[in-house]
């Protein structure tokens, strides 16, 4: 019996973090799975309907599933129950609000459904109930209610209104309580808790490195426009981390990418993937094509710099990450890394200036393919309260100030390469060690081995491939950026 399926370890997890803990099992064919749903709505659902002993009543959930998260070919339905035939349908779905500032009248839309603010209403009733929920943040995920309208007159359309709201998340997350249960947890205890949190079972990992390989992806969830690139072979399960654990990311995979699409759309004016979402990758990098080379590559330099860009006469601004994820031939997969391995990405990265502007570079070969011992099976941290958790540390300034605290940078160091190291470092600190609130809270070896020794790492990798794309790189080296003693 491994410690995760052990009841002394799940009854030490529920004591410590209470009823954010679930039964997860996806080394078996679980009826859930056949659902596709995300981790973090899996985990509601499993929440939802688990007893204390990890049971869960099969039929019921599935009729649940069924019934309130509904696909897009049940739209067409969904719209003939609410118009037709006078229903108030309920089910889970992502909501946008507008207020038109010409009219006071508020709208919304279901993105996942194609739903725009043009057919839609929020009746003054709703909105004052329902309001705070919906102001969250840009896309709320929740339990919709929806009615009808009906054309008032000629020039009047009907339109689909929100009758109720309920927060997907009605708890509220208490960051103190976090960071106390997490120094309940020994480090290496704390490691296999956070990839329980994201599925993955931490005894199918041979050592800690390959631990600290797989956390290393979850930096762009905790830390604010950080820019990473990661080249792996395929079936490391870096779709399926960056797409399925938290609603607050977004990934796209293949296909085309427009500076629209990315960043704001003038024709349609709306705004593209990097507003409301803490990190956009794009995922199988080599298949996506771009609409236009140049101006993709000016928009991603601008926005990757200062976190805005502008597009005609509208400027955008976002905190989102930006992520690269590629497959990688296996000759180029050294550990030395003295090969050019961004030969593999399009030619609108092949560009210095803009590869100088990712933070970091992650080895996805340092990670075992995905198999059935690395599938979580047994109790841990629930995703969607877990996700949430990195989605509130990015908001946190203490972390980079115990940084900026901790560390020695020399004289004249590279503002870029220093920027890149104490930000990698930072999102390293919220994760493995989010109770630090001071210098001096851990020792300065923990930080130089767990923190500021990867971060360094990861940027000198850039640094090197930069080396190889322009030779105005060749042979300059990181800053000698050193930890205090406290």
């Amino acid at each position: 019996m491994s410690k995760f399926t052990s009841p002394e370890y799940g009854e030490r997890l529920k004591d410590v973090f209470d009823e954010m803990v679930v039964y997860k099992d996806l080394q078996e064919s679980s009826f859930i799975n056949a659902f596709k749903l995300p981790s973090f709505m899996r985990d509601w659902v499993l929440k939802k309907f688990q007893d204390d002993t990890g049971n869960i009543d099969t039929n019921e959930t599935a009729e649940y599933i069924k019934k309130y998260i509904p696909k897009l070919e049940d739209w067409k339905s969904i719209k003939n129950r609410v118009i037709n035939e006078n229903e108030r349908v309920n089910f889970l779905a992502k909501v946008s609000v507008d207020i038109d500032i010409k009219t006071q009248k508020v709208s919304f839309s279901l993105p996942d459904f194609n739903l725009s603010h043009k057919d839609t209403a929020i009746p003054d009733g709703t909105w004052a109930k329902c309001s705070e929920a919906l102001l969250k943040a840009d896309e709320n995920w929740g339990v919709v209610e929806l009615g009808y309208q009906p054309p008032a007159g000629k020039n009047q359309p009907g339109k689909l209104t929100l009758t109720n709201f309920k927060d997907f998340c009605p708890y509220h997350v208490d960051l103190e309580e976090y960071w106390e249960a997490a120094k309940t947890f020994k480090r290496e205890e704390w490691l296999d808790i956070i990839l329980g949190a994201v599925d993955y079972n931490a005894s199918g990992y041979a050592d800690e490195g390959q631990k600290l390989a797989m956390i290393t992806r979850l930096l762009p969830f905790v830390e604010k426009r950080l820019n990473l690139i990661e080249l792996a072979p395929k079936g490391t399960g870096k779709s399926y981390l960056f797409g399925s654990v938290s609603r607050y990311g977004w990934l796209a995979s293949g296909g085309v990418m427009s500076r629209a699409r990315m960043f704001y759309n003038l024709g349609k004016r709306t705004e593209g993937l990097v507003a409301g979402h803490d990190f956009v990758a794009l995922d199988e990098v080599q298949t996506i094509s771009f609409t236009d080379v140049d101006e993709m590559r000016g928009a991603l330099k601008g926005y990757m710099e200062k976190g805005k860009c502008t597009v005609g006469e509208k400027e955008v601004v976002s905190d989102a990450g930006i992520v690269l994820l590629g497959n990688i031939r296996e000759s180029l997969m050294t550990a030395d890394m003295r090969d050019n391995v961004f030969q593999e990405l399009p030619e609108v990265f092949r560009e210095s200036a803009l590869i100088d502007r990712f933070h970091g570079f992650l080895r996805g070969w340092d990670l075992p393919r995905m198999n059935e011992d690395l599938k979580i099976k047994g109790w841990a941290l629930n995703s969607e309260y877990f996700s949430t958790i990195m989605h509130t540390l990015r908001d946190d300034p203490i972390y980079r100030n115990v940084v900026d605290g901790w560390v020695n940078v020399p004289a004249g160091a590279d503002t870029r390469d220093t920027e890149a190291v104490k930000r990698i470092a930072t999102g390293f600190l919220k994760l493995i060690f989010p109770y630090v609130r001071k210098p001096g809270d851990i020792s300065s070896q923990e930080f130089k081995t767990y923190c500021l020794t990867p971060a360094l790492r990861m940027r000198d990798i850039i640094r090197y491939q930069l080396g190889l794309l322009d030779s105005e790189y060749r042979g300059k080296s990181l800053p000698d950026i050193t930890v205090k003693d406290f």
